[in-house]
């Protein structure tokens, strides 16, 4: 019941957000003290990570690409679920604000799918004896990239806004398969060569097939890297409607 009259109350003020005036302000508060916690977070998790644990009895050294191939990895695929929400409420409400974050997630999201695919490769080398495998998750993340790639440039390539909207906010949900794939691939095929999820939540417990030694770092990078990603989700989100207000200007100037 709590939660039922908590969401009551919740989403008025959410739907305040889709009003650009109150975004600006709102996100314009919370950027200092955002971008205080992703360097505080992001800055501890990496050094405590790479320089404060030991090698791995296995792996060796190799294993401390686990501080950025995880959260960068975690990101990417949660990045494209914004897109989604986004697209939703576009298609649904047709809120403008809503559309434009999912337009500010999908480069943030590609650079991170980047960073996961990389990453990931330099560590399967050692491990695997190869760079890349067509295991299920790799494919589908390999996939998820190209989808992010489609988005942007499909942006870019169509000047007019609700069409372009139109169109990516359909792409986006059609990619959305892929993104849950790629975070479920190993369940559903247990044949691949990737492990499974490091950091798991059943039952309503968290559950972490690592030492507690590169889980506590671990964590606090994945913290540090959400904190980013929501950080530069504000500053792109503000950036596009800067921009929309400036082609409402010049729109009217060169109606006089």
């Amino acid at each position: 019941m709590r939660t039922i009259l908590g969401m009551k109350y919740f989403w008025p003020y959410f739907w305040k957000l889709a009003n650009p005036k109150v975004f600006m302000r709102w996100s314009g508060l919370c950027l200092p003290w955002l971008i205080a916690l992703t360097v505080l977070c992001l800055g501890t998790g990496l050094i405590w990570g790479f320089f404060l644990t030991p090698d791995d009895a296995r792996q060796g050294s190799t294993v401390k690409i686990i501080y950025l191939h995880v959260p960068s990895a975690f990101i990417a695929i949660n990045g494209y679920f914004v897109m989604v929400l986004g697209s939703l409420f576009w298609l649904v409400r047709r809120q403008h604000v809503s559309v434009l974050v999912a337009k500010a997630s999908a480069p943030i999201g590609m650079t991170m799918t980047v960073i996961a695919l990389t990453t990931g490769a330099i560590w399967g080398q050692p491990m695997w004896g190869t760079y890349w495998v067509w295991d299920p998750r790799l494919t589908s993340f390999l996939i998820l990239f190209l989808f992010y790639i489609g988005y942007v440039a499909l942006w870019a390539a169509i000047e007019n806004q609700d069409k372009v909207a139109d169109l990516t906010s359909v792409l986006a949900l059609v990619g959305a398969v892929f993104a849950v794939l790629s975070r479920y691939a190993v369940l559903f095929w247990n044949q691949g060569l990737h492990q499974g999820t490091t950091v798991t939540v059943a039952d309503g417990v968290n559950q972490k097939n690592i030492s507690s030694i590169f889980f506590q770092p671990l964590l606090l990078s994945m913290i540090g890297f959400g904190l980013l990603f929501l950080t530069l989700l504000l500053v792109g989100t503000r950036t596009e409607i800067r921009a929309q207000r400036l082609q409402v200007l010049e729109g009217l100037e060169k109606l006089k």
